[in-house]
């Protein structure tokens, strides 16, 4: 189903609205703002959401933060957390049964499923709300090397770890591309993505075997557009999650590459002592292993500089600008235009 059907969205993040547990609730709040009618946290009734979460945005204006699921007005709850082992917390059980019992539809996409929870199901049943799990899925078919649209230009989001900004980078360039008349799409591939563009395939839930399989099903499925922004998962050095960053670039074969890093991150998310490897080791191998399966160069760089000044931030983008010769940017602090314009040149390129 398309989740962009919901248009009074509460966002569920109940004890856990910090910057980094939140992170779905923050990105919904930013590209699908007209659609969020309020935050559902105990510990905060009575203040903003954007206080709240730490957005400094007019899109928060006036969404309050609820204790309850009474508001009149909500046709959807979203789980807005992404916690370490994607488990639901049990102080939410009776906000969900308050959700459920109210005929209130109800989307999550952690990795301990709603529909897993029989009394769940069967107050749904009685109450008419539906229970959705986003990363819930039965993709079976792998990947036949297809032929793409050669009129759509592919390009994917890749990086050194995860968690660096990879679907916001493709969000934010697919703005910019849309600002300048160019029909740009997204194609989702994570929990919050899909609830941000309504549909896409939950690729971290893919059995490994078809995980090509499911990219490459996913682009064919959004290459009506001159721009396809493929988002990307995980890194090809990370221990953990490297299988399902390879079967994404071998899967939507992309024809250009936007490499997103973080300056200041030494180690894996996740791994601490585990470090990550050198910028250049990295953008090689990714160009390398893109080019197994289709012809593929970077064409920017994407930096997160959260954790910097504005001094050192721009001090440290002058720097990777010098040593690898390519546009870089913080699409938050700078704006994509940069990166915009690498997307315009390279899809110039191809129609010649």
């Amino acid at each position: 189903m398309d989740l962009r059907k919901y248009q009074r969205i509460a966002l569920l993040t109940d004890g856990f609205s910090t910057p980094f547990l939140a992170k779905t609730a923050i990105n919904l709040l930013r590209y699908r703002g007209d659609n969020v009618v309020a935050l559902i946290d105990r510990d905060h009734t009575g203040s903003d959401a954007g206080t709240v979460l730490g957005i400094d945005s007019p899109v928060c204006d006036g969404i309050p933060v609820l204790g309850t699921i009474d508001h009149h007005d909500i046709d959807a709850v979203f789980v807005g957390i992404a916690p370490p082992g994607g488990k639901l917390p049990p102080r939410w059980d009776d906000l969900i049964d308050a959700a459920i019992d109210r005929g209130i539809d109800v989307v999550s996409g952690l990795h301990e499923f709603l529909c897993n929870r029989p009394e769940w199901v069967d107050a749904a049943e009685r109450s008419g709300s539906r229970l959705i799990d986003v990363r819930k899925n039965d993709f079976r078919s792998v990947a036949s090397c297809a032929a793409f649209d050669q009129n759509c230009l592919r390009i994917h989001a890749i990086g050194n770890d995860c968690s660096l900004g990879k679907m916001v980078t493709c969000l934010e360039i697919q703005k910019g591309l849309q600002r300048r008349g160019v029909d740009a799409g997204f194609a989702a591939t994570g929990q919050t993505g899909i609830m941000i563009a309504g549909t896409g395939i939950p690729i971290d839930c893919v059995v490994a075997d078809f995980v090509n399989g499911a990219a490459e099903r996913l682009t064919l499925d959004h290459q009506n557009h001159d721009v396809l922004l493929i988002e990307g998962q995980g890194s090809l050095s990370h221990p953990m999650f490297s299988a399902v960053t390879l079967g994404l670039l071998h899967g939507c074969a992309p024809d250009g590459l936007v490499f997103c890093y973080q300056p200041g991150r030494d180690f894996v998310k996740g791994l601490d002592g585990v470090a990550i490897p050198p910028l250049r080791t990295l953008m090689d191998l990714s160009v390398a292993m893109a080019n197994l399966r289709h012809p593929c160069r970077i064409i920017g760089i994407a930096a997160n500089t959260s954790l910097l000044s504005d001094v050192e931030a721009e001090s440290e983008m002058q720097r990777v600008y010098e040593e690898f010769g390519l546009p870089v940017c913080d699409v938050y602090r700078n704006g994509p235009e940069v990166l915009v314009d690498a997307v315009i040149r390279l899809k110039q390129e191809q129609q010649a």
